[in-house]
């Protein structure tokens, strides 16, 4: 199956390929393989980031990304927030910090936030995650980073677009809003009347993959491939995008271990020519000198 997009189907997002997708390669050789491969623009693996800062400093990371021209549009992904709590919670909030002031001086503009509850939850730990997104959006401002909560299918909650919502409606800080990634909205319960939801003022980062064809109870990251090549069509989505205007970053994101080995310059040629086409801006980016 091929990715194409609806006739006349045109978005105006920003089209970019998570590093993610090419994990075992350092971020040197992705940033470098993607922009010969036509992608300007990356969702940053915020691993990938940190392997570099443990050779060097945050400027040597940040000299890095100018030199290769790459546009930063989001960083994936902070977890733990939602139940931080007490000791262990702290090291969630350290960590966070740090990462908030990564994002803040490498100019990234959206950093993703897991939404990872996975114990037996009460009607007091809801109002616990609202207070703890809350106080995160809060220190996100402050920074000029805008949180992006990422539901997950496999979640206690929220594992739907429609609580997504409501945590972020509840929250109600403009700083905090969401991130749609595909794959968990066809594996979980979402229906595609959520979608009705989404507008340009609460969706703040799109993840894009599709899924081979098997049975949802069996797939996993390792039946990730490129959208518009499954039996997860994001053709629903796509429509909504174009319904509200959406101008943000829509992102590749396979994490997938058998697509870890392909050349990042293969895979980024690839990803971007199906996102691309999709997006419906198929005649965009293969110019002379690109």
């Amino acid at each position: 199956m091929t990715a194409t997009s609806e006739p006349g189907l045109s978005i105006a997002a920003i089209p970019a390929v998570a590093t993610v997708c090419t994990l075992n390669a350092d971020l040197p050789t992705i940033l470098a393989d993607y922009a010969a491969g036509h992608c300007d623009s990356i969702d940053l693996w915020l691993g990938h980031a940190e392997r570099v800062l443990e050779a060097g400093s945050p400027e040597s990371l940040r000299d890095l990304l100018a030199s290769s021209g790459m546009k930063v549009v989001a960083a994936s992904y902070q977890g733990g927030l939602l139940t931080a709590d007490g000791a262990a919670g702290e090291a969630h909030w350290e960590l966070f910090r740090h990462r908030l002031e990564l994002c803040q001086g490498l100019f990234i503009p959206v950093l993703v936030v897991a939404g990872d509850a996975f114990a037996p939850l009460s009607t007091t730990d809801l109002g616990a995650m609202a207070a703890n997104l809350a106080t995160a959006a809060g220190l996100a401002a402050e920074a000029g980073v805008k949180l992006a909560l990422e539901f997950d299918a496999r979640a206690s909650f929220p594992n739907n677009l429609q609580s997504a919502v409501a945590l972020v409606d509840q929250v109600g800080h403009p700083a905090l809003g969401l991130c749609l990634d595909w794959h968990h909205f066809t594996m979980g319960p979402s229906k595609e009347a959520d979608l009705g939801l989404l507008t340009a003022t609460n969706l703040f980062h799109v993840q894009l993959s599709d899924v081979a064809d098997v049975p949802r109870e069996m797939a996993s990251d390792a039946e990730r491939i490129l959208p518009g090549e499954g039996s997860s069509s994001p053709q629903p989505l796509l429509a909504r995008l174009a319904r509200i205007g959406y101008s943000g970053a829509v992102s590749v994101e396979l994490m997938n271990p058998a697509l870890w080995h392909v050349p990042p310059r293969q895979f980024g040629e690839v990803a971007m020519t199906a996102l691309r086409r999709l997006l419906g801006q198929a005649d965009m980016g293969n110019g002379p000198g690109h």
